[in-house]
């Protein structure tokens, strides 16, 4: 047991380090250099490693310095939107600490694969760009993520890791030129709002996926080519907003529509539930044996005519397969037994 002086001294080192941690948050800065139309960063005059803030925005910046990217250790949120970026440094994935980063109304074609390292950011604003593409590992790496916004760009395909992100809340990836949605929407158990609207003519169907994401409050697909609803949105229960106009959308038809959601949603579950009511039935392997004379149940069969064997089968009439498959029957499944022409 400690003796009551080390419980003291541990005391006050606690209380040491509690009070070095203060002090360090303290020292942390804010900086603001929007809307000063600078073409280019100033020489730093204060030690970047003390920002945790710094704002960028509304400025005429073309690049920002890798090694300037590379020095802002303990930076939180960095806001560079509004300049005329056409390319992010790779020094951005030393931001181990970053959670908000904002590049929206720039003229990035991509982001670099090295914000793949920025792990604990849990918002990025990419929007007013003219990206193509994102990371194809994002989701896998950035798994804090609860907003990724990304309208107003040239996306064709959301990568298929983004499924990962499973603490994501808000996806907004409208005015792209989306042709298709990931698959596995499913296992954004956490996603509440999802707008993936005027992508006009290129979205032309929605995954059956769509329907099973279990938070989804607000859906917006308006203003696309889709004409048909998966009936898996019938199984939404907390979906309260759904925008589809401006779609040739057939079913559910416009008459359901003027009902509102819960018939919209009613309309689609019936719809599900009916496929699912009478699912073809699968002939048995052994009936097409015994009907093209393969199999000869008069082997099997306990005193069957010859003329009740080809009719059918009475489940009750046969030994188990058990019983079969004892010495005693195996010769009855041999090749030459089964495969042989009827007698």
């Amino acid at each position: 047991m400690m003796s009551e002086e080390q419980q003291e001294q541990l005391m006050r080192k606690r209380k040491g380090d509690g009070k070095r941690f203060e002090e360090e948050e303290e020292r942390l800065d804010i900086v603001d250099l929007s809307g000063m139309s600078m073409d280019s960063l100033p020489r730093p005059c204060l030690n970047l490693t003390t920002i945790c803030k710094l704002n960028l925005s509304n400025n005429n910046l073309q690049s920002i310095p890798e090694s300037l990217t590379a020095r802002l250790l303990n930076v939180v949120v960095l806001d560079v939107h509004s300049n005329q970026l056409k390319r992010l440094p790779n020094s951005i994935g030393c931001l181990s600490k970053l959670k908000t980063l904002n590049v929206s109304g720039n003229l990035l074609q991509s982001l670099p694969k090295t914000i793949e390292n920025c792990r604990s950011l849990e918002e990025l604003n990419a929007n007013f760009n003219i990206l193509t593409n994102l990371p194809e590992s994002i989701g896998f790496d950035l798994i804090h993520m609860k907003k990724l916004s990304v309208n107003s760009n040239k996306l064709v395909f959301l990568p298929r890791s983004i499924t990962h992100l499973t603490y994501l809340r808000v996806l907004d990836a409208r005015l792209n030129c989306l042709r298709a949605l990931p698959e596995d929407l499913e296992n954004l158990i956490n996603l509440q709002v999802l707008n993936v609207s005027q992508n006009f003519q290129y979205l032309e169907s929605l995954p059956y996926s769509i329907g099973l994401l279990v938070s989804l409050v607000e859906l917006d697909v308006s203003y696309n080519k889709i004409a048909t609803l998966p009936d898996s949105i019938g199984c939404m229960k907390r979906l309260q907003k759904l925008s589809v106009e401006g779609n040739p959308l057939v079913s559910p038809p416009a008459e359901v529509f003027e009902q509102g959601l819960h018939a919209v949603k009613e309309y689609l579950g019936e719809k599900m539930n009916a496929g699912h009511r009478s699912p073809p039935k699968k002939k048995s392997w052994v009936g097409k044996l015994v009907k093209y004379g393969t199999f000869n149940a008069g082997h099997v069969m306990r005193g069957g005519s010859e003329h009740g064997e080809r009719e059918g089968f009475i489940i009750s009439e046969f030994r188990s397969i058990e019983g079969l498959a004892s010495p005693r029957y195996t010769g009855m499944f041999s090749a030459r037994r089964l495969f042989s022409p009827s007698r």
